[in-house]
């Protein structure tokens, strides 16, 4: 994998086919920032070699937040496809719905890992907070296979 300083709109991009993780250069001199951003970007990676299962057991831990009203979220790229969804997406595994599962592990697992202890956009309730860092936890115990 390959990690590339740039200039562009997004402070960060993956491309999963060609390995490479894009960050702006300003998101390199910002203590915080970047590894918050990082540990994002990285973890498109780990999505991508989750099982099925681990996969549809993270969205259920999600579509449980949906229907319990859960406001918030641990990061900007998974609240801006949240405020999108309807229990429609959630119950039919829509392409919306599949994204938003995928950016909220993202942004789940850097909110868990990138040493941050409070951010702007962490901001999703510590009731589903504990649920979701109980599930990485599994998930890091019990490595991709869940």
């Amino acid at each position: 994998m390959v990690i590339r300083a740039t200039l562009g709109p997004h402070w960060a991009a993956t491309s999963i086919p060609k390995r490479v993780v894009f960050l702006d250069r300003e998101v390199l001199t910002q203590r915080g920032e970047f590894e918050r951003i990082l540990v994002h970007e990285l973890f498109h990676f780990v999505w991508v070699r989750l099982s099925n299962r681990a996969r549809r057991e993270w969205s259920d831990l999600l579509a449980a937040e949906f229907e319990g009203r859960a406001r918030g979220e641990l990061g900007w790229s998974a609240e801006r496809r949240k405020a999108n969804l309807s229990v429609k997406d959630a119950r039919t595994l829509s392409r919306t719905w599949r994204g938003y599962t995928r950016e909220s592990f993202c942004d789940s697992a850097a909110w868990m890992y990138s040493g941050l202890r409070g951010h702007d956009e962490f901001s999703l309730a510590s009731r589903w907070t504990r649920r979701r860092a109980a599930w990485l936890k599994n998930l890091a115990t019990n490595g991709l296979r869940l």
